[in-house]
């Protein structure tokens, strides 16, 4: 373990660490607004960046994340006004990006070959002034992700919802696109431009398996993520394979396990209340003692055919003696 002693070895582990938090914490809200593939497509976005970067002599870091920024800011801008699909969006996101960043790579004279290092990852040479950089990406990205969340949760869950609620939805879905914008600007240096949303959303789903409230699920995620960043980065080191590959890896790695795991801890959530003793009876818990009702505390959701009660930013629907989770 003397290889912990390089101070290359520390910056990277630092950095890695960083963005394994902060990762997961704005993916949380990319895989509730269903766009899990928002992060590939603001991935070949960034490309154009850095490729436009390579042909000025310029900073890549800087370009990336103005270039990914505006991308991002303009497929929401479609997506509000409807002129055109979440897939078209993403699909020009793809293309157009890609293809651009790799075109102003071959004017700069490096071709394909030039972009290598941010399209996977290059921890190993990320330098003091790349930490401090990351360091204060992340520390924004955590800042919002965390203080904010109940409000982009509501947005996320339900914009009709959060519109009644007078929360301005708009803005905080430019939020949530500029901030993974950022995020994945952030982590090309770790893991890569095209495995950067394998970060932001194997941590989420594996801990949506196991966990069922968004809090737990969303500490959970930043845990996953930081430990697969750590883990997979010394693996990689300790037999010389590609860090950024390998901390992808071990995502799906806890992705798996989770499934088991969930199974084994929500294998008697679902049993009918008229048979106690069969497997699919529902279990009833401690906030099934709570009768809601005009005047209960917990602010009341008309939904037609139901009444809906929020607790901690999730919705709980009555079910004949208890309320479930939904």
């Amino acid at each position: 373990m003397e290889f912990l002693t390089l101070a290359f070895v520390q910056r990277a582990l630092i950095a890695a660490a960083m963005v394994g938090l902060c990762s997961p914490s704005i993916g949380t809200y990319i895989v509730q607004r269903r766009l899990s593939l928002l992060g590939d497509g603001l991935g070949h976005v960034a490309i154009a960046g850095v490729g436009l970067a390579l042909m000025t002599g310029s900073a890549p870091l800087g370009w990336a994340v103005a270039i990914c920024v505006a991308g991002a800011i303009g497929i929401e801008t479609a997506r509000q006004r409807g002129r055109a699909t979440g897939d078209i969006g993403l699909a020009v996101l793809f293309y157009g990006g890609l293809a651009g960043g790799v075109l102003m790579a071959s004017v700069a004279g490096q071709g394909a070959g030039g972009l290598s290092s941010y399209l996977f990852g290059s921890l190993n040479t990320v330098s003091t002034q790349d930490l401090w950089v990351v360091a204060g990406l992340c520390a924004v990205i955590l800042l919002i992700a965390v203080g904010l969340s109940p409000q982009l949760f509501t947005v996320c869950a339900d914009e009709d919802f959060a519109r009644t609620l007078g929360l301005p939805v708009k803005a905080y879905n430019y939020l949530i696109v500029i901030l993974a914008a950022i995020t994945v600007t952030t982590a090309m240096r770790t893991v890569g431009l095209l495995l950067v949303s394998a970060l932001m959303v194997i941590p989420v789903a594996a801990a949506q398996n196991i966990f069922r409230g968004f809090w737990a699920s969303l500490w959970a995620a930043m845990g996953i993520g930081l430990v697969a960043s750590i883990t997979g980065y010394l693996v990689a080191v300790f037999a010389n394979l590609a860090p950024g590959a390998m901390i992808v890896i071990i995502t799906i790695v806890f992705f798996i396990i989770s499934w088991p795991i969930a199974a084994l801890l929500h294998s008697g959530r679902h049993r009918r209340l008229d048979d106690p003793d069969s497997p699919t009876s529902h279990d009833i818990t401690v906030h099934d003692q709570h009768v809601h009702g005009p005047g209960c505390g917990h602010e009341a959701v008309d939904h037609g055919d139901h009444v809906d009660y929020i607790h901690d930013g999730h919705l709980h629907r009555r079910h004949q003696d208890h309320y479930d989770e939904h």
